[in-house]
Parts: C-alpha cells; sequence; structure tokens
C-alpha cells in the first residue's frame, strides 16, 4: 500500500478495506470498512480532510481532495466510478459518480443519487435524493428508479468482494 502521513497527518483505513499498491493515500484521509482503493486513484488528505465510509469503490485513477482546512465527505456504499474527480463535495450514502464525472467545490450528491459518465457538476450544485444528473453542466433528468437501484446494488457487491479478495489473490508474476 502507498499510504503517506504528511506533516503528522496520517490516515487510518478501515477493516477488511483494500488499497492498491499503486493508489496514493494522503495525509488527514479515513476510509471505512471492506471499501475498494483501485490502481492509480489519489485520496489526498495534505490540507483539508478526506472521510469515506464503508463499502465504498473508489475505482482506478479517481481522485479525492479537498480544500486547505475543509471536508470531503464520501458515504457510505458509494461507487466512485473510474477516472471520475470529487473536489470539497459531499457524496451522500449509496450515491453513483459516473466515470469521468467531477463533482466540484460544494456540491451535493443525495443518496442513491446518480451522476452520469462525464457529467461536470458545478460548485454549490445539489443533486437530491433518488435523482439522476447528467451533462455538462449536470441537470437532473429523471428519477432513480427501483430496478436501477438493484442493479447498482449488484456493482456495489462486486467491489465489498474485490476488497476481500484482492489481499490473497493478487499476485505480482516476475518476467
Amino acid at each position: 500500500m502507498t499510504i503517506y502521513e504528511f506533516e503528522g497527518r496520517k490516515p487510518n483505513i478501515g477493516n477488511n478495506s483494500y488499497v492498491s499498491n499503486s493508489a496514493s493515500v494522503i495525509g488527514k484521509v479515513t476510509v471505512g470498512s471492506e471499501c475498494y482503493i483501485a490502481p492509480g486513484a489519489v485520496v489526498k488528505g495534505d490540507y483539508g480532510e478526506i472521510l469515506i465510509g464503508n463499502g465504498t469503490s473508489v475505482q482506478d485513477n479517481v481522485v479525492v481532495h479537498a480544500r486547505p482546512n475543509e471536508l470531503t465527505t464520501i458515504g457510505n456504499n458509494v461507487t466512485l466510478g473510474h477516472g471520475c474527480i470529487i473536489h470539497n463535495a459531499t457524496v451522500k450514502d449509496d450515491a453513483v459518480i459516473g466515470m469521468g464525472a467531477i463533482v466540484s467545490d460544494y456540491a451535493v450528491i443525495g443518496e442513491w443519487a446518480v451522476v452520469g459518465e462525464g457529467a461536470v457538476v458545478k460548485q454549490h450544485f445539489e443533486v437530491p435524493a433518488r435523482k439522476i444528473a447528467v451533462g455538462i453542466p449536470a441537470k437532473i433528468i429523471t428519477d432513480v428508479k427501483e430496478q436501477h437501484m438493484e442493479e447498482l446494488t449488484r456493482f456495489k457487491e462486486t467491489y465489498r468482494d474485490l476488497a476481500k479478495r484482492y489481499p490473497v489473490g493478487l499476485r505480482r508474476i516476475k518476467e
């Protein structure tokens, strides 16, 4: 794992969480239990603070950061899709941030809300609970339906499972 203390600010990684050797978790970061931090992810609490709840997946090349002396909060069972950026925002429980999306300063993503792939959630914008937002800038287009929640729950379970399997199943093959 590449977990770094920075000027006395130490990460705290929960039980049964996996942090890839090529991910970076730096400074004042709290990661809950059964989280999956994928290769290339950067979670930086160097001068701000990051809180990540239980069962959250931070997928490949995600960036999570906070402004000086401020807080970025990621709830429980959240999916941060490949290559997305979360900067000084709040993402509530069970939300999904699509691949390549950007969630900017002081934005709030509600419970079970979905931000579509490539969307840009501007500063101070709120995506209410159980709504889907897409586009640049992101706009609310529809509701999250039960069928979406069932499908997304299966995907979330996949990453919780990977958090358990990676520490024992991943082997480096020498060339």
